[in-house]
């Protein structure tokens, strides 16, 4: 059961409070459940849990590479471990690992990617991953989340440590827009439609939904009704959704804190080019790295604004 509760505002709730709280929640209530860290405990919520139950949450220090092939052996050995460091580390560092040590491997488990893309803000360039989804997806039979709001990450985080093969979350540590009731659960590869429309489908995943419905705002003010899709499962793709609604509004629009080369924006495009040949454009990072600053600057930066994605969808209708 999904329930909407959009109105514009953020949630005051970080996600770095849910991440915490629900790690240590699992841990507690499953014993299987082992998290590892890259000493970012206190970042993220967990240190407390760490310092009252050191065999539960283990801190492997800066050493992401060996924190993964140590993930991999725990779930060789039947446990269900969930690993987390930043974005950057969480993918293109421990590649290797990844692909092998847990996929080629088929051992599970949950890898959690914070503040990926725009989010990691003052971290600048080197922890800004733009390709973090690009490279998961590339991993036969992962599963591959773009989280939206607090509620949505702790539903997905408890169904991920069950769910087979190789998982990646991508999250933010800090507040955004609330979109969804406390209690909503989720369906692994299923979009959410957030707005029915008939002109244009718009479809977003992560802190871009509520850019998405921002924009989607403006456009019916002036006479465009766009239908909205939160594709927070970039990995299986929900192409049903992709595809029935691309023929009712005949043209999608995709926006992504992500390169849109082997991101979101590939995996629709692949999906429309099989099945339903649609004008179709992206408001997303383009083949650039990233850079320093706050993460409203960023966002203006690289085009990942309501503004931008209200010019390329009128842009894109004159090609309908």
């Amino acid at each position: 059961m999904i329930k909407i509760v959009y109105d514009g505002n953020n949630d005051p709730v970080t996600f770095k409070e849910i991440i915490g709280g629900t790690i240590a929640d699992l841990l507690d209530k499953d014993p299987d459940v082992i998290y590892v860290d890259a000493d970012l405990m206190s970042t993220i919520g967990t240190y407390k849990y760490h310092t009252q139950h050191p065999d539960r949450a283990i801190n492997m220090g800066i050493a992401e590479a060996n924190m993964i092939g140590v993930a991999g052996g725990l779930a060789a050995a039947g446990f269900k471990p969930i690993a987390h460091t930043f974005g950057p580390f969480a993918s293109r560092r421990v590649y290797d690992q990844v692909f092998l040590s847990a996929g080629y491997a088929k051992n599970d488990i949950t890898v959690i990617g914070t503040d990926p893309g725009v989010c990691a803000a003052f971290n600048g360039g080197t922890h800004m991953p733009f390709e973090d989804v690009a490279l998961y997806r590339a991993i036969p039979s992962a599963t591959v989340f773009d989280i939206t709001d607090t509620v949505m990450f702790e539903d997905i985080l408890r169904q991920a440590v069950n769910l087979p093969g190789v998982k990646y979350i991508r999250v933010g540590r800090k507040t955004a827009a609330k979109v969804y009731e406390k209690g909503s659960q989720f369906e692994v590869g299923k979009a959410v439609k957030l707005r029915e429309g008939k002109d244009l489908t718009i479809i977003a995943a992560g802190i871009m939904v509520h850019k998405a419905m921002q924009a989607a705002k403006v456009l019916s003010e002036n006479g465009i009704e766009a239908e909205v899709l939160d594709m927070f499962t970039i990995k299986p793709l929900d192409e049903k959704a992709v595809i029935e609604s691309a023929k009712k509004t005949g043209a999608v629009l995709v926006t992504e804190n992500h390169n849109k080369i082997g991101g979101l924006y590939a995996a629709v495009c692949e999906a429309l080019a099989s099945n339903l040949p649609t004008p179709a454009a992206c408001v997303a990072v383009e083949d650039e790295y990233g850079e320093v600053g706050p993460q409203d600057y960023l966002q203006k930066r690289f085009g990942l604004t309501s503004d931008n994605i209200v010019k390329v969808a009128q842009e894109l209708l004159k090609r309908k």
